[in-house]
């Protein structure tokens, strides 16, 4: 009896941190990989009392095991990967699972020696953490807490690879009844108990910081653009022109303004202003990259840095930006109208910080509303001061009737 309540321990506490994601998942508003992480403690809680209370000589015992247990990696893998935007890689996790399960089934016909069963098993599960833990160190996305992760994740790996055939050179043949008596079974209950104790924890610490940034990142967001704040935006640039002296990387900065703006309130009204606002500020989040910053920094006023950009290809963004803002329907507006915008662009000199960069990018954009709108000028290159200029209809400037 005793050694039944001791089993009950671990599926015991994975059934409380299945609830805590729940709860963070439901509470917090968070994405689908926290759902995935319960899920992940649930399968594990299923699992591991499966092995503890069924009869260890049947022959279904370890398939069943080998179902939850799989079940509970792959769930997590999947969240992890998600949290961070990278393929899952569920067809390679589902191939692995088909290779172990059929060799599983034939060691269980084949022998009653329990070894040969734990190493296959083991082998599938160190895969899949092992294949997870590249999916992770290819994410973008690397803060501490990230990093954190990667090394509970190769810590997992190890330990299903090393642990069985470490344990079974000591134990070297297990008979099924005697499976609960064994030294890999106290070694196994163990490490899995404080393995998945550390992983719980570190997940849970990795809401957390997903929380706090969400929460953040909303402060800093504009509400109706979903860019940066002028505030927040101004804080990373700075930032990021100071990582670019110090790596040696040019980087740009394009300042844009929607032209006529003030016709468009009164002609159709301030909503329809702020929808004219928000597609033009969804324009410039699809088409800017990822190592990109942009931001809200006036009313209708628009800047984005341009991480290892210069030249031609600043140019080149800003006028893609021109081009499908002109060719887009603002709700609102009448079939046949369309809004155009005005850019300047300049790249970052030798020494120089943000506030002479943005001086020189918004004198760009002055003389690109002084010489007509809808063009983009880059300073200081005269070549670049004639854009090509697609006619688009304007705003008529009489007041509704």
């Amino acid at each position: 009896m005793r050694e039944q309540i001791i089993g009950l321990i671990t599926p015991t506490m994975a059934v409380v941190f299945m609830l805590v994601f729940l709860v963070m998942w439901n509470r917090g508003k968070m994405g689908n990989y926290v759902l995935a992480f319960a899920a992940s403690y649930l399968f594990f809680a299923l699992g591991f009392a499966a092995t503890h209370l069924l009869d260890t000589s049947t022959l279904y015992i370890f398939h069943v095991t080998q179902f939850f247990y799989t079940l509970s990696v792959v769930s997590g893998l999947w969240g992890l990967a998600m949290r961070v935007g990278q393929p899952p890689y569920l067809g390679v996790h589902l191939t692995i699972y088909g290779l172990s399960a059929t060799t599983l089934a034939v060691a269980v016909l084949l022998s009653t020696d329990i070894a040969p069963r734990l190493i296959i098993v083991n082998t599938g599960y160190g895969a899949m953490y092992l294949i997870g833990t590249m999916t992770l160190l290819g994410a973008h996305q690397r803060e501490a807490i990230d990093k954190l992760i990667i090394a509970v994740q190769a810590l997992l790996a190890a330990q299903f690879l090393i642990r069985p055939v470490l344990t079974l050179l000591v134990e070297s043949s297990i008979a099924a009844d005697a499976y609960r008596e064994s030294l890999y079974y106290s070694v196994v209950n163990l490490s899995l108990s404080l393995i998945s104790l550390v992983a719980a924890m570190v997940l849970v610490g990795a809401c957390v910081y997903d929380q706090i940034k969400a929460v953040r990142e909303r402060a800093e967001m504009d509400m109706l653009t979903g860019l940066r704040t002028r505030r927040a935006f101004e804080q990373d640039v700075v930032a990021q022109i100071e990582k670019a002296k110090l790596e040696g990387v040019p980087v740009s900065l394009v300042v844009a303004d929607i032209d006529h703006f003030k016709s468009v309130n009164d002609v159709w009204g301030h909503q329809v202003g702020d929808k004219a606002i928000a597609a033009f500020g969804r324009v410039i989040e699809d088409t800017i990259r990822d190592t990109d910053i942009a931001g809200r920094i006036g009313g209708e006023e628009f800047c984005v840095l341009a991480w290892n950009c210069e030249g031609d290809a600043a140019v080149a963004m800003a006028e893609r930006i021109r081009k499908k803002f002109g060719a887009a329907k603002v709700e609102g507006m009448p079939e046949d109208h369309r809004l155009t915008a005005s850019f300047g662009v300049a790249g970052r000199k030798e020494g120089e910080g943000y506030g002479k960069l943005f001086a020189r990018t918004d004198s760009a954009l002055y003389r690109a509303k002084q010489e007509g709108r809808n063009r983009t000028l880059c300073d200081g290159d005269k070549r670049r001061e004639k854009a090509s200029v697609t006619p688009l209809p304007t705003v008529s400037t009489q007041k509704r009737a």
